[in-house]
């Protein structure tokens, strides 16, 4: 069965741009001025919060929307989440195309739980067709509350910027102590290489993070390696037997 929390969004809707504009405009009706706005998102969070409220420990799985079937790491995703699902987690991701499908094939072709949290973008027009539950989303940041809130673990597969901007938000959240310090686990060492080698010989040795900073994350380099280091930590804390 399929839920969706709002009907499709057109390719006009940006609600977030309306929501961020620094001066808004002048003359909009009430129902387009922030207060009003603030309602939207109220009620945004609370279905999301409702609809998802009885899922089992889930793990987020991000990556590029660009890389589809036929891509090494697209099957890696359908493998990475194949795996989590037959454990007994649910799979939650971003719900579009490319790799956030690879994410929600696996765990729906495992017969699990298999999320999608979409939203309205102009890359990203169709949500994929693999998922069990499916939710739409009018902003960013409430989309990305989910996210968080509900999973005990989060894979990163190879992207651009919103899969980076995943990463560090949940670094940022784990190393300020807001959240329980859960695995994230980025897939394909030579590609996060780079990035890696950034933050210890520049980052760190500017003083700009603790040493310890660099262990919030772990690199994998198989599917099974991704999978079963998530697995063996939710055992750890209870979330799975």
């Amino acid at each position: 069965m399929s839920i969706q929390l709002h009907p499709p969004l057109t390719r006009y809707d940006n609600e977030d741009k309306e929501l961020l504009r620094a001066v808004p405009r002048q003359g909009c009706e009430f129902t387009e001025s922030d207060p009003w706005r603030v309602l939207r998102v109220q009620g945004e969070i609370v279905e999301g919060f409702d609809a998802l409220s009885k899922v089992q420990p889930g793990v987020a799985i991000f990556g590029s929307a660009r890389l589809g079937e036929g891509h090494r790491y697209y099957d890696a995703g359908v493998e990475i989440s194949n795996r989590l699902a037959q454990a007994g987690l649910t799979v939650i991701t971003g719900g579009g195309p490319g790799l956030m499908e690879a994410g929600n094939r696996g765990a729906f072709e495992a017969h699990g739980e298999s999320i999608g949290c979409s939203i309205q973008l102009p890359m990203e027009p169709i949500p994929n067709k693999y998922q069990t539950v499916a939710l739409k989303f009018r902003y960013f940041f409430v989309r990305k509350l989910m996210f968080v809130k509900y999973s005990v673990a989060f894979v990163i597969l190879p992207g651009g910027f919103g899969t980076m901007d995943e990463v560090f938000e949940a670094l940022t959240l784990i190393q300020t102590d807001k959240i329980d310090h859960f695995p994230v686990v980025l897939y394909d060492r030579s590609f996060w290489q780079g990035m890696v080698d950034w933050l210890r010989d520049r980052v760190l040795a500017e003083g700009c993070i603790s040493p310890g900073d660099l262990d919030l994350f772990q690199l994998a380099d198989t599917p099974q390696e991704a999978a079963d280091r998530i697995i063996a930590n939710c055992k750890e804390h209870g979330y799975l037997s």
